[in-house]
Order: structure tokens, then sequence, then C-alpha cells
């Protein structure tokens, strides 16, 4: 996939290059965040196929519990009752998940370029930048030392803070009876620590994605 992330840059500059005189030195931070929305409107189909696929397992559960019940004791008879019941509803056992590993390259990409220190050989532009002071190329470690309430830092906890706010929107849309429903209540805050280590650019990232996420779900999970 290293081979997507120099046209990528390119775009990145591109797209620097023409917000800087509108957004000054948030121009590369803001470059990102367009390139981030495109890729994610760009996957809203498979994202719309993979809320169709759980919401039809959903719909399924309680016929699929009533199969458990009966046949749990005979694992053979029960993959064969299974399989019959999505024949006839016309599911995919998958629905859902197949869209959502598609999305995953996409994804990697973008943080690849948010990390890279080279790209093709060359300096990675993008990173020579800045974001209210901080550097993008920097992490948090790599900031504090200049002093925990220095502008650099405060940039990484207004981040940090805005990381646990979208994390914790997305927890509470979580069902109750959702399978590991703690699990994936807990899951969301992994991007505030992921920040902590990452570049700043690659911060910017996880929020723009987070964000999206957190609004595609609100949308696409709501009753009909």
């Amino acid at each position: 996939m290293d081979f997507l992330v120099a046209p990528l840059h390119d775009a990145m500059v591109g797209l620097t290059a023409l917000l800087t005189p509108f957004a000054g030195d948030l121009a590369t931070a803001g470059a990102i965040v367009v390139l981030t929305l495109g890729v994610r409107a760009l996957l809203l189909p498979l994202a719309v196929r993979a809320a169709r696929g759980q919401r039809a397992r959903a719909r399924l559960a309680p016929e699929l519990a009533e199969l458990r019940r009966r046949h749990g004791a005979d694992p053979v008879r029960l993959r064969e009752e299974s399989a019959a019941l999505f024949r006839r509803e016309g599911v995919s056992p998958l629905a859902g998940f197949g869209p959502a590993l598609l999305q995953a390259p996409f994804f990697l990409v973008l943080y690849r370029l948010c990390t890279a220190g080279s790209v093709a050989g060359h300096q990675n532009a993008l990173l020579a930048h800045t974001l209210l002071g901080a550097p993008l190329a920097q992490n948090f470690a790599g900031v504090v030392g200049g002093g925990l309430f220095a502008p650099p830092s405060l940039v990484f906890l207004g981040l940090f803070a805005l990381l646990a706010l979208v994390a914790w929107w997305t927890a509470r849309q979580v069902p109750a009876d959702a399978p590991m429903a703690g699990v994936l209540r807990v899951l969301p805050f992994g991007t505030v620590v992921a920040a902590a280590f990452v570049p700043l650019a690659a911060g910017v990232y996880l929020l723009t994605s987070g964000l999206w996420t957190a609004a595609e779900r609100a949308v696409l999970t709501r009753p009909a």
C-alpha cells in the first residue's frame, strides 16, 4: 500500500497550498482534515452496506438464539439450521463485516501518510509544518519536555480532550444488548492513548476520522 502514499502526499501538498491563503498556519492540518473527510465520503456506500448487514443480523438474532437453544448440543445440526435461516431470509452471516474490512487499507494509507518521515525518498513536507505552534511531526513526549503548559503541550492536551469527548459520544451509541457491549464502549477511548504516542498529524487524522465515525453511526443506526 506504500505506492498510494506518494499520490496522497502530493494531493495533501496541493491542498495545503490552496488553503494557505485562507487558513495560514492551519492549512496543513486543514488539508489532513479535508483529505480524511474526502476518503470517508468515498467509503460511505461501504458503511451503509455494513449498517444494513448489522440490522439484518439483529433482526435474526431471536431466531438464531432459538436455534442455539434447540440444537446447541449438536453443532453440525446448528450450523445447518443457521445456514438455512440465512438463505431463507436472503442474508449473509458475514453481512456488514466485508465492507468494514475493505475500509481498513484506506485508513492505513492515510495513517502512513501522517506518520512517515519520508515519502518516495524525500522528506515528508507535511510534517515540516505546525499546528498552533506544535510540530505536526512530533508526538506528545517530544513536546512536553518544554513544559506541560507550553503552547505545543496545550495543543496536545486539547486534542486529547476532544478525542475523549468523541470516544464518549461513540460509546453512548453502543446498544446495551450488543455482544461484548462493555468492550465496545471502552475501545473508542483507545484513540486517546494512541494520540499520545503518534505524531500530531496522525492525531488530527484520528480526531477527524473519529468524528466522522460517530456521526455516521448516529445516522445509520437510528431507527427507521
